[in-house]
């Protein structure tokens, strides 16, 4: 890369065309009248609805409050099929906005991002693409998601096999045909819960391989009742915003602790909870379920109880009971007759912590006991989750510091919107935010409106560049740290810590606090000036304690 000191190509450039992509593309370019390049390496938008096309991809908040919230007509005007709409529907949504809002001359489809570096002399982003784009900006905003780079094990043999192989994160538009097929699939995360199922009814034989058990809630999908939405969601969207922009859920948590009520009082709201499904049963259990084990002990038996009651083989249903960890130390996963899809005939589960995987062969999979032939293998291996996305750029602040090697022993950054040394980037959903502990599209939208609040504030004061202050970062990084350490997720090894990714360093990347003293806290960084931001008109930002 050259230097340049020329004016800038654009006021920003934005990575992504999701819902974070999109909408940070509408609110500069036509709340703040700025020039703006999207660059999205996919032929449309959708970003993770785009390549997560597996069978049964679902989203796990309800449809109502899955979606942009910056248009009241868009929200009165959208019809959702169901409770939780299905990847094609969501896409659908995503393609209805960016053409509502003409979104789509602002986009460069097929073209990914493979390097920026900021250019100190100029306070200016110089951006390149693998389609030999260079161009500049004052601003470099990643709209990458969180869960986006797909993780396929380091398997040996993988190259020799014969047969087909697909990752869930990066599933072909024409589909997959299993009739007729041998099918593995490598994985029980979110991805594996979800297309398990459909696979099973579509295959003439799958083999499941699992390494861990999961407490996995029944989603109850259901179509979307219309007098439902039409009396009680759209007549009432105003306070319903609210609330999601409040909590980022529309559940009122039990503020008893599980402890404190009789055994046949905590069967009952567990049971009542189950019958509901989704997310709500473990927002809206008892209040100490993810801080007490005690009361954890009591919903994850519960939980083991519910799948005892519906798997049916007595080995299979050992292979499946998670007793190695508590209930909400992974992420909880919804699904939908996943448990019931071992009950028959052509499905198989391996428990590979038992019989570990050795290689995969020519015709199949082979483990510690036995070899296996199949005619596709499908990884639902999940994802390099927060960082892994950004590790395929080089991007490069000042004094030429990739943040690759920034981040080497784990993400650091401010508010998860920016890291010190990287002037004017910011990230929706970083490493440090809420994201993917909340309704998604609810967080995307808290960080559109506070950077777009930001950037208003830089214009309005002449500031031309503006980044983390080195000490409101540790201070930041600290407390997320602290947030985590009385909670179930410090009793497991998850995507969370970064633990699926071998070598990749164990910190703990999401904000475990709530929406709620988020929001506070972001608001009131803002209300004092953007305190723990260098601000480069001269004046520097007070770092503000982090709690």
């Amino acid at each position: 890369m050259t230097n340049l000191v020329q004016s800038p190509d654009f006021d920003a450039v934005v990575i992504g065309a999701g819902f974070s992509g999109l909408g940070m593309l509408r609110e500069l370019r036509d709340e703040l009248g700025m020039s703006v390049q999207v660059y999205e390496a996919g032929s449309g938008v959708g970003g993770t609805w785009y390549w997560n096309r597996y069978p049964g991809a679902r989203c796990d908040s309800e449809s109502y409050t899955y979606c942009f919230l910056f248009s009241k007509e868009l929200l009165q005007d959208w019809e959702w099929s169901g409770k939780y709409p299905q990847q094609p529907e969501i896409l659908s949504y995503l393609n209805h906005v960016a053409d509502r809002f003409e979104l789509r001359p602002n986009i460069r489809f097929n073209t990914r991002v493979t390097a920026a570096r900021f250019l100190e002399d100029a306070n200016r982003w110089e951006v390149e693409t693998d389609r030999g784009d260079r161009v500049t900006a004052r601003f470099l905003i990643t709209g990458i998601g969180c869960i986006s780079a797909g993780n396929v094990p380091d398997i040996k043999g993988l190259d020799s096999f014969r047969g087909e192989w697909r990752h869930t994160g990066n599933w072909p538009h024409e589909g997959v045909e299993f009739a007729g097929k041998r099918v593995a699939v490598i994985g029980t995360g979110s991805s594996g819960v979800q297309s398990i199922p459909v696979i099973a009814e579509q295959a003439e034989h799958l083999t499941v391989f699992q390494r861990t058990a999961q407490y996995s809630i029944p989603a109850c999908h259901q179509t979307a009742d219309r007098r439902f939405i039409e009396e009680e969601v759209k007549p009432h969207y105003d306070e319903i915003v609210a609330q999601m922009r409040l909590t980022g859920v529309l559940v009122d948590q039990d503020e008893r602790s599980a402890l404190e009520v009789t055994a046949e009082e905590r069967r009952e709201k567990y049971e009542a909870a189950w019958a509901e499904g989704g997310h709500k049963f473990a927002a809206g259990s008892f209040k100490d379920v993810m801080t007490d084990v005690r009361a954890n002990d009591t919903v994850s038996e519960f939980i083991r109880s519910k799948i005892g009651e519906i798997v049916k083989d007595p080995e299979t249903l050992e292979k499946l009971l998670p007793t190695d960890h508590p209930f909400g130390s992974k992420r909880i996963l919804i699904d939908t007759n996943y448990f019931e899809t071992y009950n028959r005939d052509n499905v198989d589960l391996v428990d590979i912590r038992r019989s570990p995987i050795q290689e995969i062969t020519p015709m199949g999979i082979r483990t510690e006991d036995r070899e296996y032939q199949f005619d596709i293998i499908v990884f639902a291996t999940g994802f390099d989750a927060m960082t892994g996305t950004f590790f395929k750029m080089d991007i490069r602040g000042r004094n030429d510091v990739s943040l690759k090697d920034k981040w080497s022993e784990g993400p650091k950054t401010y508010l998860g919107v920016q890291t010190a040394g990287f002037p004017n980037m910011f990230m929706i959903t970083g490493p440090g935010s809420p994201s993917v502990f909340i309704n998604m599209p609810v967080c995307i939208d808290q960080h559109i409106e506070w950077i777009s609040g930001f950037l208003q504030y830089m214009r309005e004061h002449g500031i031309e560049a503006a980044e983390a202050d080195i000490d409101a970062e540790t201070a930041w990084v600290a407390h997320v740290n602290e947030l985590v350490q009385p909670t179930m997720f410090m009793l497991a090894d998850s995507w969370y810590w970064g633990a699926n990714i071998p070598g990749k360093p164990r910190v703990f990347m999401p904000y475990a606090g709530g929406l709620d003293a988020y929001r506070n806290k972001c608001n009131t960084v803002a209300d004092n000036g953007y305190e723990g931001f260098i601000l480069g008109s001269g004046s520097r930002g007070k770092a503000a304690p982090a709690t």
